[in-house]
Parts: C-alpha cells; sequence; structure tokens
C-alpha cells in the first residue's frame, strides 16, 4: 500500500485550519454551554483550563513539532526554523501554565482538591515532561556552545520525547473533556 504523496505547505495550511477549528469548537463549549469566561475563581475561570491547554498543548506544540520537519531538501539555514520551534513551543508553554493556575485557581477557590484523578496526573506528568523537553531541547540546540556530539546523541531522544508528549498532551486533552462531561451528567 502506497502512502500519500501530499504536499507540505497544502498539508500544513491543513493542519492549521484544525488546529483553528480544535480552539473554536474548546471556546464556543466554553462559551455557550458551560457559561462563559472569568478571573474571579468560579466555574467560569476554569473555563480557561480548557481552552489554554488544547491551545498549547495541541495546538501549539503540535504546530512545533510540525515545523520542524520542514522537508530536508528545501535549502537555507536552519536557524529561523529552530527559533520557530523554540517559541512555538514556549508560547505553547506560557499557555499551559496560564491553564494550570486557572484550574487551581478554580479549585482552590471552590474547596475541590487538586489532582484527584487520572486526568489531572497524566496532565501534570505530560506538563513537566513538556518543561524538561523544552529546557533541553533549548540547551542542547539554541545554545551556541553545546557540542555536536551532545546535539548528535540527544537528537533522536528528543524527537521521540517530542512525538510521545504530543500523544500525551491529545490524551489528557480528551480524558479531560470526557471527565467533565461525565462530571455534568
Amino acid at each position: 500500500m502506497a502512502m500519500l504523496d501530499i504536499p507540505f505547505p497544502p498539508f500544513c495550511a491543513f493542519l492549521a485550519s484544525l488546529g483553528v477549528l480544535c480552539v473554536a469548537l474548546v471556546g464556543t463549549w466554553c462559551q455557550h454551554w458551560r457559561g462563559g469566561f472569568s478571573l474571579d475563581g468560579g466555574s467560569r475561570t476554569f473555563n480557561w483550563h480548557p481552552v489554554l491547554m488544547v491551545t498549547g498543548l495541541v495546538v501549539f506544540y503540535g504546530a512545533a513539532a510540525l515545523v520542524y520537519r520542514i522537508p530536508y531538501t528545501w535549502n537555507g539555514p536552519k536557524l529561523p526554523w529552530k527559533l520557530l520551534h523554540g517559541g512555538l513551543a514556549l508560547g505553547a508553554f506560557i499557555l499551559t501554565v496560564l491553564g494550570l493556575a486557572a484550574v487551581f485557581r478554580f479549585h482552590n477557590s471552590n474547596g475541590i482538591p487538586n489532582m484527584y484523578s487520572l486526568h489531572s496526573w497524566m496532565g501534570l506528568g505530560t506538563v513537566l515532561l513538556f518543561s524538561c523537553q523544552w529546557a533541553v531541547g533549548f540547551g542542547a540546540f539554541l545554545l551556541p556552545w553545546a557540542p555536536t556530539w551532545l546535539r548528535e546523541l540527544y537528537k533522536p531522544i528528543h524527537v521521540f520525547f517530542g512525538s510521545t508528549i504530543l500523544m500525551l498532551s491529545v490524551a489528557s486533552c480528551v480524558s479531560g473533556i470526557n471527565e467533565k462531561l461525565f462530571f455534568s451528567l
């Protein structure tokens, strides 16, 4: 069976539109069926959590993974792609921290224990792995003093954990949405 041979730029545009659609659907769910958004510590504060986590750990992190998979046949310097890859991952990290702050604020304001479910622990584990991945990737690939042998040694590990973290991010999002839907029944 032959693989589809889809040109890279249209494929990226297709994936970007899926990412925008994901964020729009989660935002619509939170706005129209969960009461909207607020920063007052109530249930509307919680609604920032799914929007920021999906935007950060699925859409931005997925884009960061994709942008560094540029076709190897393209010529030119890699540094702009590395900076874009690292910048998207940093944006994902910032959105993720804000998403965690929203859910912890909601839980603490309402006397709900933190870290009480599989979703909580899987999500926190994903965020911790992602944080380590970003820090070590920054040190190994963006700082100029990292030796070539270290970059070559760490690259397959970085790629493996990048894919693993992306899959864990999607699994965490799906389990969180399912958990919230289950609690609302």
